[in-house]
Order: C-alpha cells, then structure tokens, then sequence
C-alpha cells in the first residue's frame, strides 16, 4: 500500500540521515528504527545511498525514503532501488513528474511563499520548507500556514526536540530532524546508547 500524508503526520518526526559513510548511516537507521521511528529519509549525499536503501526497502518494519534528489534520473534510480518517497531541498519539475509516474509520495523544497505554492501545484505531496530556521522558524510557518490553509508544509533544518513542538504547534503536518538527531560523533563511536537516547528524546518531546 502507498504511503500517504496520514503515515507522515502520525511519524510526526521524519530522520533525515546524511553520514559521511555508508555504514555509519547504516548504523543510524538501525538505532533509529529500532528507536521507534517508522519512516527515515535516506539522503544523496551520503556516500553510496543507493545500496543503504536497496538494503533497508527489502527489510520489514523500515519505510525508507531518498532525499536530496536533484534529477529525474536520481529519482527513476531511487525508485527502482526501492525508494517509497522522494524528498527535494528545491523546485524539481523532473522530481515531480518521475514520482507522480512512478505514484510515489513526493515533497519538493521551498524557501519562499510563491515556492511554496509553486510546489503545491506541481503535485507535491507536502511542500519541504527549507532551511526551516534560517528562513524564521515557527513564526515564519505559521504565517505561511495563514495564507496556505490547505498546503501541507514538512520544516527541515535546524530542527531539534527542543523545538520540534512548536513547528507541529505551528502547523507543520511533520518535521525533518538531521543533525540534531543523528550525531555522526556517536555514530562513528558506534553508541547505541547515546544515538537512541537522543532518538527517544525527540520522540518523548512530540508526543
């Protein structure tokens, strides 16, 4: 069954693992999933992405996703590897019509109201606003929210569980936590306990 915006809203928070190996980000899904997290974006520039999400798309109880996908031809290739969404940081029109062909979820990015609304009516499942805390955070959400009711809107970047609540209290159907969530410090170290600490920390705080 496709994924739909309801399983996105009930993840509340979306892992976004970027690692500068494969097997720290191997690493991280696994702390992650096991953690309690249903759905983690794997990105593009994680050195060989495509193989940790053939792996990850065949193992039961993981729902993963490609993001940072620039091209039509990064999105057919992620789709074939298993991929069940696509996130873009931009406005990918080749994105768009290779997810609505392949009827994947798809969340294209968008840094301005007319980028929002630009993305909406490409198809976007839920339109990426980034970067969420350089462009204003919370406040700047909400007043996008006012004049965009019915625009589904995911904030990424910048976002931690200290203040994840508020983008939700602000409107955002979910959120995307990178860094702030996935420490390549720990990953490296290989501390399970520390990488799921933080993981639970973010999960208690959306709660």
């Amino acid at each position: 069954m496709p994924l739909l915006l309801e399983d996105f809203a009930r993840a509340r928070i979306v892992p976004v693992v970027r690692t500068s190996t494969r097997a720290t980000a191997e690493f991280a899904i696994e702390c992650l999933v096991e953690a309690g997290f249903p759905i983690i974006e794997m990105t593009l520039t994680t050195p060989e992405a495509d193989a940790i999400i053939e792996r990850f798309a065949r193992e039961p109880g993981v729902v993963i996703g490609a993001g940072t996908v620039l091209s039509g031809e990064q999105a057919h290739r992620m789709a074939y590897c298993g991929a069940e969404f696509l996130v873009s940081p931009a406005l990918r029109p080749r994105v768009a019509d290779v997810a609505r062909d392949m009827k994947l979820p798809f969340f294209l990015g968008a840094a301005t109201p007319s980028e929002v609304l630009e993305a909406h009516e490409m198809g976007s499942t839920g339109v990426k606003l980034f970067p969420a805390a350089q462009l204003g955070g919370p406040a700047f959400l909400k007043a996008v929210r006012s004049i965009y009711p019915n625009i589904s809107l995911m904030p990424t970047g910048g976002i931690s569980a200290d203040n994840a609540k508020s983008y939700l209290d602000a409107g955002a159907f979910c959120v995307g936590m990178g860094g702030k969530l996935v420490d390549e410090k720990a990953l490296a170290a290989r501390d399970k306990a520390a990488v799921q600490a933080a993981a639970r920390q973010a999960l208690d705080a959306v709660a």
